[in-house]
């Protein structure tokens, strides 16, 4: 792309006229530069052929998955040999933390999620906290390679659709590297 935005792929979704696209792999903060000049070009792409883009986690009602913004984390330790541990380590400080990161996750303080994280569509409960190992329906997902090579990165699939990256990378990097 001219635009050097590091876009990683893109695929349709469930729901209908859905599509996604994953920005990354970056580094820290810049991710948030990544995603939110590639949503400023899409709008402006959008306009020139009458499309109506959303990021809202919830654009239709219905019995359908709504769309967020899964954010995959890794610390050096994580990606290094043995680095399952630190994995585990990062989520079990996120646990007690679970109501501040919802509230972080979207621009409305959690109101938008609440139509999105209800525990059905691959999704977890905004009221509880839960990670697995190749779980779609988890706040926290392992992929399943990562658990086979025993390092790697694990994915936040609580952070909306229309989430400030820089807003989420803050709460993730203060409870994961600062125990904040």
């Amino acid at each position: 792309m001219y635009a050097d935005i590091k876009i990683a792929g893109s695929n349709a979704e469930v729901m209908p006229s859905q599509w996604e696209y994953q920005v990354g792999p970056c580094l820290g903060i810049e991710m948030g530069d990544h995603l939110w000049v590639s949503r400023w070009i899409l709008q402006r792409i959008a306009e020139e052929f009458n499309v109506v883009i959303s990021f809202d986690p919830k654009p239709i009602p219905g019995d359908w998955n709504g769309a967020g913004c899964h954010t995959n984390i890794s610390t050096l330790p994580m990606r290094e040999e043995g680095g399952l541990a630190k994995i585990y380590e990062a989520i079990e400080l996120m646990e007690p933390r679970h109501e501040e990161h919802i509230c972080s996750y979207d621009p409305s303080g959690g109101e938008d999620n609440k139509r999105r994280l209800t525990g059905l569509h691959e999704t977890a409960s905004i009221h509880k906290f839960n990670y697995g190992v190749a779980h779609r329906g988890a706040s926290i997902r392992i992929p399943r390679q990562v658990a086979a090579d025993g390092h790697g990165y694990f994915e936040d699939r609580r952070p909306s659709s229309n989430a400030d990256p820089y807003v989420v990378t803050n709460r993730i990097v203060r409870t994961i590297c600062l125990d904040e």
